[in-house]
């Protein structure tokens, strides 16, 4: 078996995955931490104030790395669902399950942000806006996973059904992404790209992706930390829970 295949079938291993999550979690949050600061510091005090929206414009160093997340997270969610379902790794399954409640937060905070940022750009805290629609569409979706999982009992089951409806949900994230091409829309077009020249200033650019980079890094912990304790709530009473963080490996089917 290659190394790397060998690995990622060992982390399925709940005991593997806690000691993981333990390290890795600790490291990712560490590495959000500056990152995320040198970003806000920047954004509020290096940026120059926009020649048209002054300094109501600097929101958007809170408001498009959520957005980004709200699609990024979802997108994740589903693709460790559909790996739970067709392989069956109970790890998996923790982690899609661990994505929703993280995805809900980055949904709610662009629909917040994006609404204190459309009062005095827009005139309106709120328009029927393809993408605000779209968007809040988006959490009622999360919000229906979070819901389904715990309505059922069994916690397997429940991450199935949940993660089905993730994996169906998945196809509104394109949706959302041209919804300001595809019908009129108050948001401008894309101003920012991976791939390609942006229309963004350059001396607004830097903080805005270190804020990207540092949102990244900080939902990489959160989704190790949560995953880790879902992981311990679903194996409490085994050996290997009891016996604490230095119990010996054990191996156990994922």
């Amino acid at each position: 078996m290659h190394p790397i295949v060998r690995w990622f079938h060992q982390l399925g291993s709940p005991p593997t995955f806690d000691r993981f999550a333990a390290r890795w979690s600790r490291v990712f949050y560490l590495a959000a931490v500056p990152v995320l600061l040198v970003g806000i510091w920047q954004a509020l005090a290096v940026v120059p104030p926009d020649s048209k929206q002054l300094d109501s414009f600097r929101i958007l160093y809170i408001h498009v790395p959520s957005a980004w997340m709200s699609l990024f997270v979802f997108a994740l969610m589903a693709l460790y669902a559909a790996i739970a379902l067709i392989w069956r790794i109970k790890t998996c399954e923790i982690l899609a399950m661990a994505c929703a409640p993280l995805g809900a937060g980055f949904t709610l905070i662009t629909l917040l942000t994006g609404s204190i940022w459309g009062k005095p750009t827009w005139g309106t805290w709120w328009d029927w806006d393809p993408r605000m629609t779209t968007e809040l569409i988006l959490l009622f979706l999360y919000l229906g996973v979070i819901g389904l999982y715990h309505a059922i009992e069994d916690r397997r089951s429940a991450a199935r059904a949940a993660g089905l409806l993730s994996i169906v949900g998945v196809s509104l994230l394109p949706v959302i992404r041209y919804s300001v091409e595809w019908w009129g829309s108050l948001h401008q077009g894309q101003t920012i790209r991976l791939f390609g020249e942006s229309t963004l200033d350059a001396s607004m650019a830097l903080p805005l992706w270190l804020m990207v980079i540092g949102t990244k890094l900080w939902f990489a912990g959160s989704l190790l930390a949560k995953a880790r304790a879902d992981n311990l709530l679903r194996e409490a009473g085994k050996a290997w829970v009891a016996a604490g963080p230095r119990a010996p490996r054990e191996d156990s089917r994922p």
